[in-house]
Protein backbone atom coordinates (compact mmCIF):
# COMPACT_ATOMS: atom_id res chain seq x y z
CA UNK A 1 0.00 0.00 0.00
CA UNK A 2 0.61 3.92 -0.81
CA UNK A 3 1.86 6.23 2.02
CA UNK A 4 2.09 9.81 2.30
CA UNK A 5 4.39 11.80 4.50
CA UNK A 6 3.51 15.06 4.47
CA UNK A 7 5.67 18.06 6.49
CA UNK A 8 3.97 21.50 7.84
CA UNK A 9 5.81 23.54 5.19
CA UNK A 10 3.62 21.72 2.61
CA UNK A 11 6.48 19.25 1.05
CA UNK A 12 5.35 15.87 0.43
CA UNK A 13 7.00 12.32 -0.28
CA UNK A 14 5.36 8.92 -1.29
CA UNK A 15 6.36 5.86 -0.30
CA UNK A 16 5.23 2.33 0.78
CA UNK A 17 3.37 1.67 3.55
CA UNK A 18 5.52 -0.08 6.19
CA UNK A 19 4.47 -1.55 10.22
CA UNK A 20 1.16 -0.54 10.95
CA UNK A 21 -1.53 1.47 9.65
CA UNK A 22 -3.30 4.44 9.69
CA UNK A 23 -1.79 7.89 10.70
CA UNK A 24 1.18 9.52 12.68
CA UNK A 25 2.09 13.12 14.03
CA UNK A 26 4.89 14.50 15.68
CA UNK A 27 7.76 16.50 15.32
CA UNK A 28 10.58 15.38 12.06
CA UNK A 29 13.73 14.64 13.12
CA UNK A 30 16.76 12.58 11.68
CA UNK A 31 19.43 10.17 13.28
CA UNK A 32 22.48 9.44 11.55
CA UNK A 33 23.46 5.91 13.20
CA UNK A 34 24.38 3.13 10.82
CA UNK A 35 23.07 0.88 13.82
CA UNK A 36 21.49 1.28 16.70
CA UNK A 37 17.54 1.96 15.91
CA UNK A 38 16.14 -0.62 18.52
CA UNK A 39 17.88 1.85 21.27
CA UNK A 40 16.37 5.38 19.06
CA UNK A 41 12.66 3.29 19.27
CA UNK A 42 12.74 2.64 22.70
CA UNK A 43 14.30 5.78 23.63
CA UNK A 44 11.78 7.42 25.62
CA UNK A 45 13.36 11.05 24.54
CA UNK A 46 11.95 10.44 21.30
CA UNK A 47 8.13 10.65 22.57
CA UNK A 48 6.07 12.69 20.22
CA UNK A 49 8.74 12.54 17.32
CA UNK A 50 8.85 11.18 13.81
CA UNK A 51 12.42 9.39 12.90
CA UNK A 52 14.09 9.19 10.09
CA UNK A 53 16.92 6.84 9.44
CA UNK A 54 19.76 8.25 7.47
CA UNK A 55 21.25 4.62 6.81
CA UNK A 56 19.46 3.39 4.39
CA UNK A 57 19.36 -0.34 5.20
CA UNK A 58 17.46 -0.50 8.22
CA UNK A 59 16.17 -3.61 10.47
CA UNK A 60 18.43 -6.45 9.60
CA UNK A 61 19.09 -7.44 13.10
CA UNK A 62 15.60 -8.00 14.38
CA UNK A 63 14.65 -7.16 17.39
CA UNK A 64 15.18 -8.32 20.90
CA UNK A 65 13.74 -8.15 24.91
CA UNK A 66 17.39 -7.98 25.87
CA UNK A 67 18.15 -4.27 24.21
CA UNK A 68 15.41 -2.64 24.64
CA UNK A 69 15.64 0.68 26.22
CA UNK A 70 12.21 0.83 28.15
CA UNK A 71 9.13 -1.37 28.26
CA UNK A 72 7.69 0.10 24.53
CA UNK A 73 8.41 1.77 21.48
CA UNK A 74 8.17 5.62 21.85
CA UNK A 75 8.90 7.14 18.37
CA UNK A 76 5.37 8.03 16.77
CA UNK A 77 6.52 7.08 13.58
CA UNK A 78 9.23 5.72 11.79
CA UNK A 79 10.57 6.55 8.22
CA UNK A 80 13.05 4.22 6.08
CA UNK A 81 14.67 3.64 2.66
CA UNK A 82 15.16 0.23 2.70
CA UNK A 83 13.78 -2.17 5.14
CA UNK A 84 15.25 -5.42 5.92
CA UNK A 85 13.15 -8.62 3.66
CA UNK A 86 14.65 -10.82 6.54
CA UNK A 87 16.29 -10.65 10.12
CA UNK A 88 19.38 -12.49 10.11
CA UNK A 89 20.94 -12.07 13.59
CA UNK A 90 21.20 -14.77 16.28
CA UNK A 91 19.93 -12.57 19.31
CA UNK A 92 16.53 -11.23 17.19
CA UNK A 93 13.22 -12.58 18.48
CA UNK A 94 11.07 -10.39 16.31
CA UNK A 95 11.46 -8.89 13.39
CA UNK A 96 11.39 -4.79 13.05
CA UNK A 97 8.54 -4.52 11.04
CA UNK A 98 6.14 -7.04 13.40
CA UNK A 99 7.17 -5.08 16.43
CA UNK A 100 6.02 -2.01 14.73
CA UNK A 101 2.68 -3.32 13.58
CA UNK A 102 2.13 -4.77 17.22
CA UNK A 103 2.35 -1.57 18.95
CA UNK A 104 0.63 0.34 16.59
CA UNK A 105 3.54 2.33 15.52
CA UNK A 106 3.03 3.72 11.83
CA UNK A 107 5.57 3.44 9.16
CA UNK A 108 6.77 4.30 6.10
CA UNK A 109 9.52 2.87 3.77
CA UNK A 110 11.07 3.60 0.20
CA UNK A 111 11.12 7.04 0.73
CA UNK A 112 14.17 9.44 -0.42
CA UNK A 113 15.40 9.52 2.84
CA UNK A 114 18.65 11.35 1.67
CA UNK A 115 16.48 14.18 0.58
CA UNK A 116 14.06 14.17 3.37
CA UNK A 117 16.98 14.62 5.73
CA UNK A 118 18.63 17.43 3.43
CA UNK A 119 15.63 19.50 3.47
CA UNK A 120 14.98 19.31 7.42
CA UNK A 121 18.51 20.24 7.83
CA UNK A 122 17.68 23.23 5.18
CA UNK A 123 14.28 23.91 7.02
CA UNK A 124 14.57 22.67 10.19
CA UNK A 125 12.98 20.20 12.62
CA UNK A 126 8.90 20.72 12.01
CA UNK A 127 5.70 18.78 12.51
CA UNK A 128 5.54 15.71 9.83
CA UNK A 129 2.47 13.24 9.45
CA UNK A 130 2.55 9.62 8.01
CA UNK A 131 -0.58 8.43 6.22
CA UNK A 132 -1.16 4.81 5.45
CA UNK A 133 -4.42 2.86 4.55
CA UNK A 134 -7.45 5.09 4.10
CA UNK A 135 -5.81 7.95 5.60
CA UNK A 136 -3.45 7.94 2.34
CA UNK A 137 -6.36 8.60 0.07
CA UNK A 138 -7.40 12.01 1.85
CA UNK A 139 -6.82 15.01 -0.14
CA UNK A 140 -3.18 17.14 0.27
CA UNK A 141 -4.88 19.85 1.45
CA UNK A 142 -6.57 17.99 4.68
CA UNK A 143 -3.38 16.06 5.43
CA UNK A 144 -1.60 19.09 5.37
CA UNK A 145 -4.31 20.62 7.62
CA UNK A 146 -3.89 17.90 10.34
CA UNK A 147 -0.20 17.74 10.02
CA UNK A 148 -0.46 21.88 11.29
CA UNK A 149 -3.12 21.05 14.02
CA UNK A 150 -0.75 18.66 15.70
CA UNK A 151 1.21 20.09 18.67
CA UNK A 152 5.16 21.44 18.71
CA UNK A 153 7.62 20.52 20.67
CA UNK A 154 8.60 24.46 21.75
CA UNK A 155 6.79 24.70 25.27
CA UNK A 156 5.78 20.52 25.34
CA UNK A 157 5.95 19.09 29.08
CA UNK A 158 6.09 15.41 28.19
CA UNK A 159 8.52 14.02 31.16
CA UNK A 160 5.14 13.06 33.24
CA UNK A 161 3.94 11.01 30.21
CA UNK A 162 7.20 8.89 30.05
CA UNK A 163 8.42 8.39 33.57
CA UNK A 164 8.17 5.34 36.05
CA UNK A 165 5.01 5.22 38.15
CA UNK A 166 6.77 4.55 41.11
CA UNK A 167 10.39 4.40 42.44
CA UNK A 168 12.66 1.39 41.92
CA UNK A 169 16.22 0.50 42.50
CA UNK A 170 19.08 -0.99 40.54
CA UNK A 171 22.42 -2.64 42.03
CA UNK A 172 23.21 -3.41 45.12
CA UNK A 173 27.13 -1.09 45.32
CA UNK A 174 28.28 0.85 47.86
CA UNK A 175 27.11 4.39 46.62
CA UNK A 176 23.82 5.70 46.54
CA UNK A 177 22.08 7.47 43.92
CA UNK A 178 18.92 9.29 43.86
CA UNK A 179 18.37 9.62 39.95
CA UNK A 180 15.32 11.63 38.44
CA UNK A 181 13.47 10.03 35.73
CA UNK A 182 12.55 12.28 32.93
CA UNK A 183 12.86 9.42 30.26
CA UNK A 184 15.17 7.46 31.81
CA UNK A 185 17.56 4.82 29.55
CA UNK A 186 18.01 1.24 31.42
CA UNK A 187 21.33 0.80 30.52
CA UNK A 188 22.22 4.19 32.37
CA UNK A 189 21.15 2.56 35.87
CA UNK A 190 22.94 -0.53 34.51
CA UNK A 191 26.12 1.16 34.06
CA UNK A 192 26.03 3.10 37.25
CA UNK A 193 25.77 -0.65 39.01
CA UNK A 194 29.06 -1.14 37.42
CA UNK A 195 31.04 1.35 39.00
CA UNK A 196 29.55 0.23 43.01
CA UNK A 197 26.23 2.28 42.70
CA UNK A 198 22.82 1.55 43.83
CA UNK A 199 20.26 3.56 41.69
CA UNK A 200 17.35 4.85 43.45
CA UNK A 201 14.92 5.66 40.20
CA UNK A 202 12.31 8.40 41.29
CA UNK A 203 9.04 9.57 39.14
CA UNK A 204 9.41 13.49 37.70
CA UNK A 205 6.81 14.22 40.56
CA UNK A 206 8.71 13.09 43.52
CA UNK A 207 8.96 14.91 46.33
CA UNK A 208 12.20 16.69 47.54
CA UNK A 209 11.59 14.27 50.90
CA UNK A 210 11.51 11.51 48.42
CA UNK A 211 14.99 12.13 46.90
CA UNK A 212 16.85 13.51 49.84
CA UNK A 213 15.26 12.26 52.55
CA UNK A 214 17.83 9.32 53.35
CA UNK A 215 21.04 11.84 52.13
CA UNK A 216 21.74 9.96 49.22
CA UNK A 217 25.38 10.27 47.81
CA UNK A 218 24.88 11.50 44.42
CA UNK A 219 21.52 13.32 42.43
CA UNK A 220 21.15 12.32 38.89
CA UNK A 221 18.79 13.99 36.57
CA UNK A 222 18.37 12.09 33.34
CA UNK A 223 17.49 12.11 29.50
CA UNK A 224 13.91 12.91 28.84
CA UNK A 225 11.67 14.60 25.59
CA UNK A 226 10.08 18.29 25.61
CA UNK A 227 10.82 21.37 26.13
CA UNK A 228 13.35 22.00 29.43
CA UNK A 229 11.84 25.43 30.05
CA UNK A 230 8.72 23.54 31.11
CA UNK A 231 10.36 21.19 33.75
CA UNK A 232 9.61 23.77 36.79
CA UNK A 233 10.06 21.28 39.61
CA UNK A 234 12.94 19.12 37.96
CA UNK A 235 14.90 22.67 38.07
CA UNK A 236 14.10 22.73 41.56
CA UNK A 237 15.43 19.46 43.07
CA UNK A 238 18.49 20.51 41.23
CA UNK A 239 18.74 23.95 42.84
CA UNK A 240 18.34 22.12 45.94
CA UNK A 241 20.75 19.33 45.42
CA UNK A 242 23.43 22.19 44.35
CA UNK A 243 22.19 24.34 47.18
CA UNK A 244 23.17 21.24 50.09
CA UNK A 245 26.07 20.30 48.27
CA UNK A 246 25.12 16.63 46.67
CA UNK A 247 27.33 15.97 43.74
CA UNK A 248 25.45 16.02 40.94
CA UNK A 249 25.37 14.81 37.26
CA UNK A 250 22.93 15.12 34.45
CA UNK A 251 22.44 13.41 30.77
CA UNK A 252 20.91 15.17 27.72
CA UNK A 253 17.59 16.74 29.14
CA UNK A 254 19.48 16.61 32.34
CA UNK A 255 21.97 19.25 31.88
CA UNK A 256 19.28 21.14 29.93
CA UNK A 257 17.28 21.01 33.29
CA UNK A 258 20.59 22.38 35.02
CA UNK A 259 21.13 24.70 32.87
CA UNK A 260 18.46 26.67 33.98
CA UNK A 261 18.82 25.87 37.72
CA UNK A 262 21.88 28.14 36.95
CA UNK A 263 20.23 30.42 35.11
CA UNK A 264 21.32 30.05 31.82
CA UNK A 265 18.97 29.62 29.14
CA UNK A 266 18.51 26.97 26.32
CA UNK A 267 16.84 27.23 23.32
CA UNK A 268 15.58 24.96 19.98
CA UNK A 269 18.42 24.04 17.69
CA UNK A 270 17.43 24.23 14.05
CA UNK A 271 17.40 20.30 13.67
CA UNK A 272 19.51 19.06 16.75
CA UNK A 273 21.53 15.97 17.07
CA UNK A 274 20.96 12.78 17.15
CA UNK A 275 22.77 9.67 16.24
CA UNK A 276 25.74 7.66 17.36
CA UNK A 277 28.57 8.99 15.70
CA UNK A 278 28.79 13.45 16.79
CA UNK A 279 32.14 14.32 17.81
CA UNK A 280 32.77 16.52 21.03
CA UNK A 281 35.78 17.65 22.34
CA UNK A 282 36.85 18.56 25.90
CA UNK A 283 38.06 22.11 26.17
CA UNK A 284 40.34 21.32 29.16
CA UNK A 285 42.69 18.58 27.40
CA UNK A 286 41.81 18.52 23.49
CA UNK A 287 40.37 15.28 23.88
CA UNK A 288 37.98 14.30 21.34
CA UNK A 289 35.16 11.58 21.96
CA UNK A 290 32.73 10.01 19.25
CA UNK A 291 29.24 10.35 21.24
CA UNK A 292 25.45 9.33 21.32
CA UNK A 293 23.41 12.24 20.87
CA UNK A 294 19.04 12.61 21.42
CA UNK A 295 18.44 16.34 21.72
CA UNK A 296 16.98 19.17 20.00
CA UNK A 297 17.44 22.14 22.49
CA UNK A 298 20.79 23.30 23.76
CA UNK A 299 22.38 25.04 26.46
CA UNK A 300 23.23 28.91 25.85
CA UNK A 301 26.38 29.88 27.86
CA UNK A 302 29.80 31.39 27.41
CA UNK A 303 32.95 29.77 28.28
CA UNK A 304 32.71 30.88 31.89
CA UNK A 305 29.86 32.22 33.82
CA UNK A 306 28.39 33.31 36.73
CA UNK A 307 25.75 31.72 38.56
CA UNK A 308 23.84 31.87 41.86
CA UNK A 309 26.04 28.93 42.93
CA UNK A 310 29.43 30.21 42.39
CA UNK A 311 31.48 30.78 38.71
CA UNK A 312 30.83 27.59 36.14
CA UNK A 313 32.54 26.72 32.92
CA UNK A 314 31.77 25.22 29.68
CA UNK A 315 33.61 21.80 29.08
CA UNK A 316 32.99 20.30 26.15
CA UNK A 317 31.26 21.76 22.84
CA UNK A 318 30.57 19.72 19.34
CA UNK A 319 33.03 19.83 16.76
CA UNK A 320 30.22 20.01 14.26
CA UNK A 321 28.42 22.88 15.18
CA UNK A 322 29.97 24.45 18.57
CA UNK A 323 27.02 23.60 20.97
CA UNK A 324 27.70 23.72 24.49
CA UNK A 325 27.94 19.39 24.90
CA UNK A 326 29.03 19.97 28.96
CA UNK A 327 28.85 22.56 32.36
CA UNK A 328 29.88 22.20 35.24
CA UNK A 329 30.58 24.60 38.59
CA UNK A 330 33.46 24.83 39.73
CA UNK A 331 32.98 25.26 43.69
CA UNK A 332 30.24 22.75 43.82
CA UNK A 333 30.71 18.93 42.98
CA UNK A 334 28.00 19.55 40.00
CA UNK A 335 28.86 18.41 36.18
CA UNK A 336 26.63 17.64 33.04
CA UNK A 337 26.62 16.63 29.37
CA UNK A 338 24.53 16.73 26.55
CA UNK A 339 24.96 13.40 24.99
CA UNK A 340 24.61 9.68 26.13
CA UNK A 341 27.59 7.72 28.09
CA UNK A 342 25.57 4.72 28.72
CA UNK A 343 25.08 4.23 24.65
CA UNK A 344 24.62 0.74 23.88
CA UNK A 345 25.89 -0.83 21.61
CA UNK A 346 28.06 2.20 22.02
CA UNK A 347 29.92 4.06 21.21
CA UNK A 348 31.60 3.76 24.42
CA UNK A 349 33.96 7.07 24.88
CA UNK A 350 32.36 8.80 26.90
CA UNK A 351 32.50 6.24 30.14
CA UNK A 352 34.73 7.79 32.12
CA UNK A 353 32.10 10.20 33.04
CA UNK A 354 30.61 7.58 35.13
CA UNK A 355 33.91 7.66 37.47
CA UNK A 356 34.36 10.91 37.32
CA UNK A 357 30.54 10.95 39.03
CA UNK A 358 32.04 7.88 41.48
CA UNK A 359 34.92 10.21 42.39
CA UNK A 360 33.04 13.00 43.56
CA UNK A 361 30.66 11.35 45.72
CA UNK A 362 34.26 9.16 46.92
CA UNK A 363 35.80 12.82 48.04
Amino acid sequence: MKAVVVLDDGRIFEGAQWGAVGEAYGEAVFSTGMTGYQETLTDPSYHRQIVVMTAPHIGNTGMNSEDEESSRIWVSGFIVRDPARTTANHRSEESLDSALIRQGVVGASEIDTRALTRHLRDRGAMRMGIFSGPAAELSKDEMLKRVRSAPEMVGASLAGEVTTKSSYQVGTGSLRVAALDLGIKRNTPREFAKFDITTTVYPADASLEQIFGDNPDGFFVSNGPGDPATQFHAIDLVKEALGRGIPFFGICFGQQIFARALGLETYKLQFGHRGLNQPVIELGTGKISITAHNHGFAVKAEDVFDTPFGKGHVTHRSLNDGVVEGIALDDVPAFSVQYHPEAAAGPHDALVLFQTFVDMMEK
